[in-house]
């Protein structure tokens, strides 16, 4: 027994030596800010996007004609806000809607660099009106802040990239490598006739560039137990595929159910893909959230970062690092003393580089009975490919927003979501989605949400993030 029990506490020593030793030779990756000039911002900026957010380029579904009198008002509007871009740059219109901008560089051998947002907004619910502090299209600007559905996602990027673009042109800025300002008209219903046909336009003119940015990285506050600041710069982005579950019976009278009744069956699938959800993973470019992210946290935390073949289960479902499982829609009956012949579920999946809409297909077929139909329906695509950190590119971009926020940390990551930079990597060599935006436990809900509003210091943070970044890329 003594011997066992001398066996046991060799081995845990071990363990912790081996946690402790992993711990402290964890080291900061944060590369070193340097300073930046000051910017002379205009003082029009905030009424610019005051304007801007009272057209309603709203994209309500993927079948769904665009308001040509919006997209074409807010058109006419970017015109007249910016004129030196629209006379040094070249404009042109991709599927109507969407906008093309190219400011041509000086050293053709320099690869361009492609600078993304959308124009289009997500509708608003006509219930939730009364819980927003000013109208939602209405541009309100208050003493700190600019109110309006857009502000956060995306117009707010789109014209601070213009405020930027600019005020460089005004000081007779010549760029070395080309700059394409890419902006989609129809980002909130998957892309697919404007970014996806901008990127398509650029292949075809034989565009490779050195980086796209596009939204969908952003300045964490107080997100992170540890860590007051991270700036977050997604290297790629999880997959997205919607599957219809169908069940099909012969109905009845609910006075003498069967043993199984329509909805019965499809509550019972929804309950095991629930109960069976996808694995946790330590997949790129997850790991290297353990490898930036760790070295910046206090003690205890940093020995979970440090040791993820011990420690990672926590960590991983923090960051939610798995295909994710969403119910979202649901149909079926038609009165409360029918039982209904058909019923139907959406079930939404966010899924994780390494696995595909095939795989997590064959995953709902393996979990729910094979009494049920499976189809995928609307928009679906595959998680992306994982962009490099050790590009010139990157460094250029970390570097940027370490010069610009040097209190913040910097961490490369994995987006839930979806963005239009999907489309864009047969044409760039790397794709990165970061606008220092500032998301604290106040204001994520609401991106998408009642009352989305952006600080005027924040807003002015974006205008100056572009500048200097168009200024560090030539």
């Amino acid at each position: 027994m003594k011997k066992i029990l001398k066996y046991l506490f060799s081995a845990l020593l071990l363990l912790i030596v081996v946690l402790l030793f992993n711990t402290i030779r964890m080291s900061s990756k944060q590369v070193a800010p340097e300073p930046l000039e000051e910017v002379t911002i205009a003082q029009d900026i905030y009424q610019n996007l005051s304007k801007g957010l009272q057209y309603k380029t709203i994209s309500y579904s993927e079948d769904a004609v665009p308001d040509s009198t919006a997209f074409f008002g807010f058109h006419r509007f970017l015109e007249g806000t910016f004129p030196l871009v629209h006379q040094k740059m070249t404009l042109e219109k991709i599927s109507t809607y969407s906008l093309l901008y190219t400011w041509p560089g000086s050293d053709p051998s320099k690869k361009p660099i492609i600078l993304m947002s959308h124009q289009d907004v997500v509708p608003v619910d006509e219930p939730t009106l009364g819980d927003w502090e000013a109208g939602p299209f209405e541009g309100k600007i208050t003493e700190t802040e600019i109110i309006g559905r857009g502000t956060m996602d995306d117009k707010g990027t789109l014209i601070a990239l213009l405020e930027a673009a600019e005020g460089l042109l005004e000081e007779s800025f010549q760029p070395e490598r080309t700059i394409f300002l890419a902006f989609g008209h129809d980002e909130e219903v998957g892309g697919p006739n404007g970014a996806a046909k901008i990127a398509e336009y650029l292949k075809a003119k034989g565009v490779h560039a050195a980086m796209t940015l596009d939204e969908g990285g952003f300045l964490a506050e107080d997100l992170v137990p540890g860590i007051n600041t991270v700036a977050v710069v997604n290297l790629a982005e999880k997959g997205f595929a919607s599957f219809k579950l169908i069940v099909e019976t012969s109905g009845g009278h609910s006075s003498a159910p069967p043993k199984e009744n329509t909805i019965g069956i499809l509550a019972q699938a929804i309950v095991d893909l629930e109960n069976n959800q996808r694995p946790y993973k330590l997949v790129k470019p997850i790991d290297y959230q353990f490898e930036y992210m760790g070295p910046e946290l206090p003690f205890f935390q940093k020995v979970a970062f440090a040791n993820p073949w011990l420690l990672k289960k926590p960590v991983l479902e923090a960051l939610n690092a798995h295909t994710t499982t969403a119910p979202t829609i649901i149909d079926g009956g038609i009165k409360n003393n029918v039982i209904p012949t058909v019923a139907e579920a959406t079930v939404n999946f966010r899924i994780l580089p390494g696995e595909t809409i095939a795989s997590v297909q064959e995953h709902i077929k393996n979990t729910i009975s094979d009494k049920i139909k499976v189809e995928h329906v609307g928009f679906l695509t595959n998680p992306s490919p994982v962009s490099s950190i050790d590009s010139d590119a990157y460094k250029i971009l970390e570097k940027t927003i370490r010069s610009m926020f040097p209190n913040s940390v910097v961490v490369p990551g994995l987006l839930g979501g979806g963005t239009d930079s999907r489309y864009f990597y047969d044409i760039s060599e790397d794709v990165y989605r970061f606008y220092p935006i500032r998301l604290n436990p106040n204001n994520r809900t609401r991106f998408h949400g009642i009352d989305e509003k952006i600080s005027k210091a924040n807003y002015k943070e974006l205008v100056e993030f572009s500048y200097h970044l168009i200024k560090q890329f030539n």
